[in-house]
């Protein structure tokens, strides 16, 4: 059923109040597509004609959701600039119209409210927020690549003032509702029990003068403060995105000329502004992006009607920074689990780090002191197995060896049920090697977590020819009830995640081999997009563990997966990386150098070379991008949309490029390949462009379809 159907609004007149409920049949959520608008349009006009109206209330009907913003498919459509800005004034309109009502509006707000929500609420005289986590307010249209359009980066600066405003429009976070009555964004707070009550007394009061709002608005210090605060603004965001994402700084520019106008010129501002956003590549990119994960949640990995088993309670084999970083994740949406090490040091450690997790979270305030202990008493340690005959799933995060990790698998079918499902979080070892004569190898997969796992939102769960699709089920639903993007692939050595990013951490170390500078390396791809270089995040993983995972690419994928000999040298001189405070780089009292003694253990190198910057990025990317092809040639990937998702939030690569396919989709097969040719001439065979690649330039194809 579409939006312009009649039951997507329903009114009910109460005492001179009309309550519109908005509540789009069919959708779980509401969203303002232009159907709907049209239809909210009709009922403001019938509404304004009815003198027996001396209010209105705006509420939605989904239980945890108001509006959660446009409908993003028609922003799929938009073919030009002129078509861009056309949208936006449709939507400036009907909100100048809720706006300019002849009677008090108020928004009743429970859930979602964010986008085109937000800004539906910003042109409501007064609103109500329910006191419940689910209720978010914010405006994260930056993600997309665009500005609020239909006003909110005209009415929000005029509402909340300057900082705040550019602070919400350029985050795209989303305020809970005391912060948002704090801010200003909201009037009132209450129970959600209440809040339609509240909304319609505040209502009447508005209607008969007795209620008057707050409004911050543009504070005196932000008028004698605006050049400084537009000028710090547009800094820290160079700073954050290296100019790569041309929406933030449209947003400073938009906000700067805006409130310095009428709201009539500005309006005219913003719509300009997104029009020329919405029709940008980032924008496309970012758009991509976003379906890209909407679909991943229809499209698992298994058969549509497959019944997955319910975590009610997990076990978790290794306390390191991995097996407490999963506990402590589980905790956080209430599953008690189960921690076991095999020392009480490691314990302590690893029940440590979980604590330091949540207690982030209560200095921030998004955890109480109560909601921080709950969390953490739900993490219970054990030095053996006691308590995981009722565990439902039992994730592995010991060290990286096949035997260790094989023996613990053997152990812990002996002690859980026919049912409870075993993962692996192993970043490398093929998960059928590792569930070789185990007892139930239906039920045996891998379930790869990112480091920090409370932060990064990437899940790769790695089936096997013999998983069951139950348990890839299970594994995919108590991954997404942790709120990560999963993606489902083959099994295989590195799987996707990181045997794409083998060879680009490769062709770092034997650049350093032949003369570059640390800095250089990772400045260049920094520059590119990366959020770290990759030097940098050899430190961060571990060189130690990086070398190891480089030898189990080799003995699978053979030469052209081989590593500079200069780890072992460095690990021999007690370099491991961060964690032991020296690598290629030195880390103390919260400062991270170069350390130049470390080009004394590069076997081959003779001194410094300088690399341009593009050949550095060449390099590097493209070394990534063709093993990315490879995988999907291989089966490890399910389709190229997975390969997006998965390289975006799992590796970092830049979102603003819409992941490894899409970029090669803009770049050309054909122009990819020449570039690769050119390459494996200069540096070897390891720059082989992939067949499916070659194939695709043959053919003028893409990996994308549009």
């Amino acid at each position: 059923m579409n939006a312009t159907d009649p039951s997507a609004f329903t009114r009910f007149d109460d005492r001179g109040v009309t309550v519109l409920t908005l509540d789009l049949p069919g959708e779980k959520v509401n969203t303002l597509g232009s159907g709907m608008i049209g239809q909210f349009e009709a009922l403001l006009g019938d509404i304004e004609k009815d003198t027996s109206v001396r209010a209105l209330v705006i509420k939605s009907g989904k239980p945890d959701n108001f509006i959660a913003g446009a409908d993003i498919k028609e922003f799929t459509q938009i073919g030009s600039v002129e078509e861009g800005e056309a949208l936006s004034r449709a939507g400036q309109a009907i909100f100048d119209t809720l706006e300019g009502s002849r009677t008090p509006v108020v928004a009743a707000i429970h859930g979602t409210c964010v986008g085109g929500g937000t800004e539906l609420s910003l042109a409501c005289d007064y609103r109500v927020a329910a006191d419940d986590r689910k209720t978010s307010i914010g405006l994260p249209e930056v993600m997309l690549g665009l500005i609020p359009g239909a006003g909110g980066s005209n009415r929000l600066p005029r509402l909340v003032g300057l900082v705040r405003a550019l602070d919400m429009i350029l985050s795209g976070r989303a305020l809970r509702a005391p912060r948002a009555l704090k801010a200003g964004l909201v009037d009132e707070v209450c129970h959600p029990a209440i809040l339609l009550d509240v909304a319609k007394r505040a209502a009447l009061g508005l209607a008969e003068g007795r209620v008057k709002p707050r409004r911050p608005g543009i504070s005196l210090k932000e008028k004698l403060l605006r050049p400084v605060i537009f000028r710090k603004a547009r800094a820290t965001v160079v700073k954050r995105t290296g100019g790569h994402y041309p929406a933030p700084l449209e947003a400073i520019d938009v906000v700067r000329r805006a409130t310095s106008t009428s709201l009539r010129a500005g309006l005219e501002i913003e719509a300009r502004a997104f029009g020329r956003l919405s029709v940008s590549e980032v924008s496309r990119a970012l758009v991509s992006v976003f379906f890209a994960t909407q679909e991943i949640k229809k499209d698992a990995g298994y058969p549509q009607g497959t019944r997955s088993r319910e975590v009610r309670k997990l076990g978790v084999l290794g306390a390191g920074l991995m097996g407490a970083g999963i506990a402590g994740a589980a905790s956080n949406v209430g599953v008690p689990v189960r921690m076991k090490d095999a020392s009480n040091e490691a314990l302590g450690r690893g029940l440590k780090y979980v604590r330091d997790t949540f207690e982030e979270r209560r200095k921030r305030r998004s955890l109480t002191r109560l909601e921080l202990a709950q969390r953490v008493d739900r993490v219970s340690p054990t030095l053996d197995y006691t308590g995981f005959g009722r565990a439902d799933l039992v994730i592995e995060a010991v060290f990286e060896d096949r035997e260790l990790k094989r023996r613990v698998l053997a152990e812990t079918e002996g002690v859980t049920s026919e049912e409870c499902v075993f993962a692996s979080n192993t970043s490398s070892i093929p998960i059928g090697e590792i569930a070789a004569g185990c007892r139930r190898p239906a039920q045996v997969l891998g379930m790869h977590f990112f480091s920090p796992v409370h932060k990064m939102p990437l899940l790769e769960v790695i089936a096997t020819r013999e998983t069951a699709p139950e348990t890839i089920a299970t594994a995919v639903g108590f991954g997404r009830r942790m709120g990560k993007h999963v993606i489902v692939v083959g099994d295989g050595p590195g799987f996707y995640t990181t045997r794409t990013l083998s060879p680009y951490l490769n062709e770092a170390a034997w650049l350093l081999t032949e003369g570059a500078a640390v800095e250089d390396i990772d400045r260049a791809l920094t520059a590119f997009g990366f959020p770290v270089g990759p030097v940098t995040l050899f430190d961060e993983v571990g060189i130690d563990v990086a070398t190891k995972i480089g030898k189990v690419m080799v003995q699978h994928l053979g030469d052209r997966m081989e590593l500079p000999p200069a780890t072992d040298k460095m690990m021999a001189d007690g370099r491991l990386g961060r964690k032991s405070k020296r690598g290629f780089y030195t880390y103390g009292k919260g400062r991270k150098r170069v350390d130049e003694t470390v080009y004394g253990l590069i076997p081959g190198r003779t001194g410094h070379r300088r690399f341009p910057r593009k050949d550095i990025q060449d390099r590097l990317v493209y070394a990534f991008l063709n093993e990315a092809v490879t995988c999907l040639q291989d089966g490890i990937l399910r389709s190229p949309r997975d390969g997006d998702v998965g390289a975006i939030f799992g590796l970092g690569f830049p979102p603003f490029l819409g992941g490894p396919f899409r970029h090669l989709d803009r770049v050309g097969a054909a122009a990819a390949v020449s570039t690769l040719e050119r390459l494996r001439d200069q540096h070897g065979a390891r720059f082989e462009p992939a067949t499916m690649l070659k194939d695709l330039a043959g053919k003028g194809r893409s990996f994308h379809a549009a």
